[in-house]
């Protein structure tokens, strides 16, 4: 993710914290339309200390400017089906899934979460950037469907993740839910801080263990909460984390980005998330440009990892070339890795290059800086 400049943009949306994150001196920037923060300068903080207390302990993140869009009715279910590549007939009452809407071409309109509430009412979160575009192509695609009420509650909602492999023990001092109890992928309703109806996911995008709490919009509940988790994750040198830390965390953990790793040109398989793609669960929209993929030998191109050799940092849009130096693809995202010590990225690549898994060359401000092809993700919970 490239990080943009500060910005004085007094039109920007903010979320309900906004005025938090100036009182702790974070650097904002303009992201997706919204004013949010990228790092904190908390003593010995920054970036990789925020990544790193994820890694360790346990990070906190304003994530509220995701979108949330709601379908209910007895409609509900079918058009689900109908706009999202993997299956939520599978889901049962508080459970989630990974997912995304497609094009006609099997191409990425976003990747979402499903969330089943009810037989039929399903929430679905979406990114920052896209919402608007999103809730206008659900609804064209998705409004004809019979018995299905589809609304925009992103405004509704300020949703604070905590991660890390103490992030359990830190929302534990805050709730008597069963925490244990909620598996990953699962959600439930509880009281967390004197908060009532929050729904707690354990959901995430740090390659960490985790929780996503929804809450009410409004600036007392959202300060209130942050508030309480940062007392209760003091103990654990728990940190406010910005932008910056949560994309470098899941490019460790080799997590696709939207506009980066998936995009309306870069199909599932090309992004090698067929795990997740459901081609037997009868028509959606994209199956049918999917399956032909499939049938012809799969796809041209291929996102793969990369670690580099020599000394460079691959950022996202630098050429990849081949040991002979012909163009032959392009860096989706790259950066350090804090955790690893090394420096990674993600790739796009023909199918045959990937297939080979040797060594690349890329363009690093003119200089050819040699990379190994490695396995994704880079980083996984618990293991280098």
């Amino acid at each position: 993710m490239t990080i943009p400049a500060v910005s004085a943009d007094l039109s920007l949306k903010k979320t309900a914290l906004n005025a938090t994150h100036r009182a702790l001196k974070a650097k904002m920037v303009n992201f997706g339309g919204w004013d949010m923060p990228v790092e904190y300068p908390c003593p010995g903080g920054g970036l990789i200390a925020e990544h790193m207390a994820v890694r360790t302990g346990v990070g906190l993140f304003d994530v509220s400017h995701m979108g949330e869009i709601q379908f209910r009715g007895p409609g509900a279910l079918s058009a689900v089906q109908h706009i999202t590549m993997n299956d939520p007939s599978r889901l049962s009452d508080g459970q989630a899934q990974y997912s995304a809407l497609l094009t006609p071409e099997g191409t990425f309109v976003d990747d979402i979460l499903v969330h089943r509430l009810s037989p039929n009412d399903y929430l679905l979160v979406v990114n920052a950037g896209t919402t608007e575009k999103d809730f206008a192509w659900i609804r064209k695609q998705a409004g004809r469907f019979p018995g299905i009420h589809i609304s925009n509650y992103s405004t509704y909602y300020s949703q604070l993740a905590v991660q890390g492999p103490r992030a359990l023990e830190t929302l534990k001092k805050l709730t008597k839910t069963d925490l244990d109890a909620i598996r990953k992928y699962w959600f439930t309703w509880g009281t967390v801080a004197g908060v009532h109806n929050v729904l707690i996911a354990r959901t995430g995008y740090s390659g960490e263990d985790g929780f996503e709490v929804y809450i009410p919009s409004d600036e007392a509940t959202s300060v209130k909460m942050w508030d309480a988790l940062l007392e209760a994750g003091a103990e654990f040198g728990i940190r406010p984390c910005g932008l910056g830390a949560r994309n470098t965390l899941r490019l460790e953990a080799g997590m696709s980005l939207y506009g980066n790793e998936i995009s309306e040109e870069i199909n599932v398989f090309e992004a090698g998330l067929e795990h997740w793609l459901k081609l037997d669960k009868g028509e959606f929209l994209g199956r049918e440009a999917l399956a032909a993929v499939q049938a012809g030998g799969g796809p041209a191109r291929k996102i793969v990892g990369l670690e580099m050799v020599e000394r460079g940092i691959a950022r996202d849009g630098y050429p990849v070339l081949s040991l002979e130096g012909e163009a032959i693809g392009r860096v989706t995202s790259g950066s350090p890795a804090p955790f690893l010590k090394t420096n990674i990225a993600m790739a796009l690549v023909p199918a045959g290059v990937a297939a080979n898994g040797g060594d690349v060359l890329v363009d690093v401000r003119g200089n050819r800086v040699r990379a190994r092809q490695v396995g994704l993700p880079f980083y996984k919970c618990g293991k280098r």
